[in-house]
């Protein structure tokens, strides 16, 4: 299956640091390495932890970051092992280990660095398995959440990518558990997805919405945009959607 979900981009050079953006380099385990970088707004703004899309890489979104600094956040994507400059090799496995490693590496990284604005936990595409896996455990320590392009059940998601769950003994109740983890989290919500994702079909996106308990939640569908171009297609109106949850968590 790890050969389906991942598409690793590596082999990049680790940048170096300036004033308004931070390489972040987080040890996953011994000779392993994970890549993130924080792109600063202000040290008092809340701070996007963000987990991305497979086949991407956090220099990436170098172009995307003042998306969301315009919005009135600090940005920090950050990669899986083997994509951009992190080593080692991806699997489901190290993904959703690692997770719980980035989120307290960069915790007190952000607590050193004196950047004591909320934290919000973000995930797009694949990357909402390990945000929905964070904010179901540590919902204390989160300010709120942001799903982008996210799937609520497994299994639809090995059809798209070419697999037959069915043939490789795939039952959705060992899978990635979204919308059970989502039950979990009642803090500020955004959810996001393009009208017309040729990927992950948008019903999963009003699945999650619905199942999210959280009193203050919303639900942006970006009328036109596929899987892959929100933050051109809807720009505007995720922008300011972003600015919603920017208000309830700062």
């Amino acid at each position: 299956m790890n050969r389906y979900l991942f598409y690793p981009r590596g082999g990049e050079p680790v940048p170096s640091s300036s004033d308004r953006a931070r390489t972040i380099l987080v040890p996953v385990e011994e000779g392993v390495i994970v890549g993130g970088k924080c792109h600063i707004l202000d040290r008092n703004a809340p701070n996007i932890l963000f987990f991305h899309g497979n086949g991407e890489i956090v220099s990436d979104y170098d172009d995307f970051a003042p998306f969301f600094l315009n919005a009135g956040f600090n940005f920090i994507p950050v990669d899986y092992r083997g994509y951009g400059f992190s080593t080692g090799f991806p699997s489901v496995t190290s993904m959703m280990r690692d997770c719980h490693v980035i989120f307290g590496h960069v915790t007190d990284w952000l607590e050193r660095e004196g950047m004591q604005g909320a934290l919000v936990m973000m995930g797009r595409s694949l990357g909402s398995a390990s945000a929905l896996e964070i904010a179901g455990r540590y919902e204390g320590r989160l300010g709120g959440m942001v799903i982008d392009s996210g799937f609520a059940f497994t299994g639809p998601l090995l059809e798209n990518l070419g697999l037959d769950p069915a043939a490789i003994g795939f039952i959705e109740e060992n899978g990635l558990r979204n919308l059970d983890k989502i039950r979990r989290f009642h803090k500020p919500s955004l959810i996001v997805h393009g009208e017309n994702d040729e990927i992950i079909d948008v019903s999963e996106a009003r699945k999650l919405y619905e199942s999210c308990p959280a009193e203050e939640k919303r639900l942006l569908v970006i009328p036109s945009a596929g899987h892959n171009d929100l933050f051109i297609t809807g720009r505007e109106a995720y922008q300011n959607a972003l600015r919603w949850l920017k208000e309830r968590v700062a």
